[in-house]
């Protein structure tokens, strides 16, 4: 081989290898997800860690997904954090931006049911129906949505039957579904964090609080509230969001993208409901062996949460186009209706 023949060979050599480390390097995508939750918390161990690795493998180790050691902002901070990239991928609670949100608001009133993998579905397919193109969820990819499952009253030294048993008593809630609802039943309701439930009651804070069943075990809230109401088709409800950054998720590759979003939207969904479920299930049932007091609502009591129910819906539905939702009936009809249809 003479010289020139040999440069011309190494330097074809030289690109060709340049190529293929250019290609790796831009093969595999980092996103970051913030969570403001431990990670050892079930949403993440048992929700959020298996769909990253579901999406590495699914797209062939070329997206990969980093939890972040902290979360980057406040829990009421992370649609935000997702909308501008400050994280790529977060997840949070609708209602803790109400104002924003009143579009979801229907899914958190009473009686909207108790099972968390049909209200999560329901809420997933509402928003791909009637939502998705709405300018509040503009800026991020929705990649699932959840529900708690419904959300009880829990009390230290009573069961709450009966309207008299509400009047006066402070309350431990969150968001506005839950105000309105307890001011509405005569009860004075005390914002704060589930997980300073326990030192709230410790120190006469409140008497009595609102969790799903599962917050009161995984809360450590069980050697506090031994009395627990059960409202038919729950309390109140919690509509939570899982989203990407939509500039990010537009710079992945087609395949990437559709791998991505199969694992995705209902399929996420679903797959938060049945945890919720699992978790909700097995909490009730320890908390049944512990000797702890289970109640069924007077009618009475059940008469005076459906008033505020219907008063609430109508209301939504009268300021619905001011959020852009024009027949808010409409919506509230087919969640409804999916949710029946799920819950069989």
């Amino acid at each position: 081989m003479n010289a020139r023949i040999r440069l011309h060979a190494i330097a074809a050599g030289a690109t060709l290898a340049l190529l293929g480390t250019t290609g790796a390097a831009q093969a595999q995508t980092t996103l970051t997800l913030s969570s403001w939750v431990p990670p050892n918390h079930y949403v993440v161990k048992d929700i959020l860690q298996p769909w990253m690795a579901d999406v590495e493998k699914a797209t062939e180790g070329r997206v990969k997904i980093n939890l972040l050691p902290k979360p980057v902002g406040a829990p009421a901070q992370h649609w935000e954090l997702a909308r501008k990239g400050v994280a790529d991928i977060t997840w949070g609670n609708f209602t803790y931006e109400p104002e924003r949100f009143k579009h979801v608001w229907f899914s958190e009133l009473p009686m909207m049911g108790t099972s968390s993998e049909a209200s999560s579905v329901a809420l997933w397919r509402t928003f791909d129906k009637y939502l998705s193109k709405n300018e509040a969820f503009k800026g991020v990819v929705m990649l699932g949505t959840g529900m708690l499952g419904g959300g009880q009253f829990h009390h230290p030294a009573k069961v709450i039957d009966t309207p008299d048993d509400l009047k006066g008593q402070k309350v431990r809630m969150g968001g506005p579904i839950q105000k309105r609802l307890l001011e509405d039943l005569g009860a004075i309701p005390v914002a704060g964090p589930g997980p300073k439930a326990y030192e709230m009651l410790e120190g006469g804070v409140i008497d009595a609080s609102l969790h799903p069943m599962e917050s009161v075990v995984n809360f450590r809230l069980d050697g506090k509230l031994k009395n627990h109401t059960l409202i038919p088709g729950g309390l109140y409800d919690a509509s939570f969001f899982i989203v990407m950054n939509e500039g990010k998720f537009q710079r992945l590759s087609a395949a990437d993208q559709q791998a991505i979003l199969k694992l995705s939207g209902e399929a996420l969904s679903r797959r938060w409901g049945q945890q919720f479920d699992q978790q909700n299930k097995a909490s009730e049932e320890k908390l049944r062996g512990e000797g702890h007091k289970f109640a069924q609502p007077s009618a009475a009591l059940l008469d005076n949460i459906r008033k505020v129910r219907t008063t609430m819906l109508q209301e939504l539905a009268a300021e619905g186009p001011k959020f852009g939702v024009a027949d808010h009936n409409a919506v509230v009809g087919y969640y409804e209706q999916q949710y029946k249809l799920l819950a069989k």
